[in-house]
């Protein structure tokens, strides 16, 4: 007899999705993790429109987890031509979270479903084990044989090795999280910044993640210049592009740092990290194996947003790892379909879009400055109320673009 129904590899998003959704289904669940939770994670932690329905969907509140909600953007391009945006509707247009308080919610909600969480847990290996079913090796102790695994270790996984998950875009991103004297939260309140960027296909971003209120300017400023908040109050400032151009990254972004009067303040945390997008063909399965989020190379080629894709397909392969333990092997066998209609014309459509705004980043910045139409577009897909997918089969897109591409 396996040790659990389901093990799952890996306690960010994916994995706490999957494990809680198996665990609700009544499989015996194991959730692996390497680190001790609560863990740091570099990641923008933007909180996209299906990212939240996911989290509400799950019982959780999202809003509560959040550092701060924005609903202005000001873009600028390289630096210049800055203009600034803002909902009218009351809605956010993102809604900012630190990683180790987001995981470890998602976590808890999967204690909560019946999973028995183990951390401080590095796997080694992910084998076969026959009749018995998958054996997972970890360091220091006994392998754990279950029926059914769901990888979601991230991009360095174990089990995508197994699986042999394929990737044809591999991008790095450069962030730092720098705490803030109360006059610069004061400006950034409510407010992000997206820059689009010289490397051709990279953009910077600025994340406000703290709850303060107050405005700056005058005799206030001054008051506050070097005053800071609590010791989580911070901007998260990063780039990201192809992996190819990293000496260009690292230089930009040095430079926009630099350009939003930062580079001084203290850092919290300063680092990189590596995204991967899957080839269009790459296998998500293989055998009781299946692979979830960022193991599966499962996110936006554009945007780069995976938490959304992460929470979406670690429920997937929870329900389906769920159902072959109890008796539907037919379960494992359907998985890669349901991640293709679920997230194959967003993959497809994300690799149009990066193609076109590698070459022409201004035409970005000149049709989302435009006016409030293209905004509100722009809103309505961050939303989730529509997709890039599905802008890109309206006949004058589909016009536009070839042109464009040509």
């Amino acid at each position: 007899m396996a040790d659990f129904d389901v093990v799952v590899i890996g306690a960010g998003p994916a994995g706490a999705a999957a494990a809680r959704v198996a665990a609700a289904a009544g499989a015996r669940v194991c959730l692996l993790e390497r680190a001790v939770l609560p863990r740091y994670k570099t990641c923008g932690g933007g909180l996209v429109g299906m990212s939240r329905d996911q989290i509400a969907a799950a019982g959780l509140d999202w809003a509560g987890l959040a550092r701060a909600q924005v609903d202005a953007l000001t873009m600028t391009l390289d630096g210049r031509l800055k203009v600034t945006r803002r909902r009218r509707d009351g809605q956010p247009i993102l809604a900012m979270v630190m990683r180790p308080e987001f995981d470890a919610a998602l976590v808890d909600a999967a204690k909560a479903a019946g999973a028995e969480v183990r951390t401080a847990t590095t796997v080694t290996e992910v084998r076969d084990a026959g009749a018995d079913g998958v054996a997972v090796a970890v360091r220091g102790g006994p392998d754990l044989v279950a029926s059914v695994v769901v990888g979601a270790d991230g991009t360095s996984s174990r089990a995508a090795s197994y699986v042999g998950v394929r990737c044809d875009q591999v991008d790095v991103g450069l962030e730092g999280e720098f705490r803030v004297p109360s006059y610069l939260a004061a400006r950034w309140e409510r407010r992000m910044l997206l820059d689009w960027g010289p490397v051709p296909g990279s953009y910077g971003w600025v994340f406000p993640k703290f709850r303060r209120t107050g405005a700056a300017g005058g005799a206030k400023e001054e008051h506050f210049r070097t005053s800071f908040g609590p010791e989580g109050d911070v901007l998260t400032v990063g780039v990201i592009g192809s992996r190819d151009e990293g000496p260009a990254l690292r230089a930009y972004y040095e430079k926009f740092v630099a350009s939003l009067g930062i580079a001084d303040l203290p850092r919290q945390h300063d680092s990189g990290h590596l995204t991967r997008v899957r080839a269009g063909d790459s296998p998500v399965r293989r055998g009781r194996v299946l692979v979830a989020g960022d193991a599966a190379g499962l996110l936006d080629p554009w945007t780069r947003e995976g938490i959304s894709f992460a929470l979406r397909s670690g429920r997937l392969a929870g329900a389906a790892a769920a159902a072959a333990a109890g008796g539907d092997p037919a379960a494992l066998g359907t998985y890669p379909e349901r991640v293709e209609a679920v997230f194959g014309s967003e993959l497809a459509a994300g690799r149009v879009l990066l193609g076109l705004y590698s070459r022409r980043p201004d035409l970005m910045h000149t049709m989302m400055s435009a006016g409030p139409g293209a905004f509100g577009l722009f809103t309505r897909i961050i939303d989730g109320r529509s997709t890039i997918a599905r802008q890109l089969r309206r006949p004058g897109v589909t016009a536009t673009v070839a042109a464009l591409s040509r």
